[in-house]
């Protein structure tokens, strides 16, 4: 099974270039596709930052998602994004937050 996947995936990876410049989609597609994609990343985001094994996380981990979403929307660096959140969620879970 994992072989198979594998399989997929690389064939997956290799469509893309192969087809790049002879397959026109229109312009409606693209944008669905650019809208699911967006979709998609904000269920994964939801979902890791909402849950822990099958329950609700507590309120330190999306309290600190959303520090890391507003120091990425003001364009801070990287390592800033991620200390202010992790620092966030620390201090929260320190005060009993959980």
């Amino acid at each position: 099974m994992i072989l198979a996947m594998a399989v997929g995936t690389y064939a997956f990876r290799l469509v893309g270039p192969a087809l790049h410049g002879r397959v026109e989609l229109p312009e409606r597609l693209q944008e669905l596709l650019s809208a699911g994609a967006i979709v998609l990343l904000v269920a994964l985001l939801a979902t890791g930052a909402l849950t822990e094994g099958g329950g609700f996380a507590g309120w330190a981990r999306p309290v600190g998602v959303l520090v890391a979403a507003v120091l990425a929307w003001r364009r801070a660096p990287f390592v800033v994004v991620v200390l202010g959140a992790a620092a966030t969620t620390a201090v929260l879970r320190a005060a009993g937050v959980g």
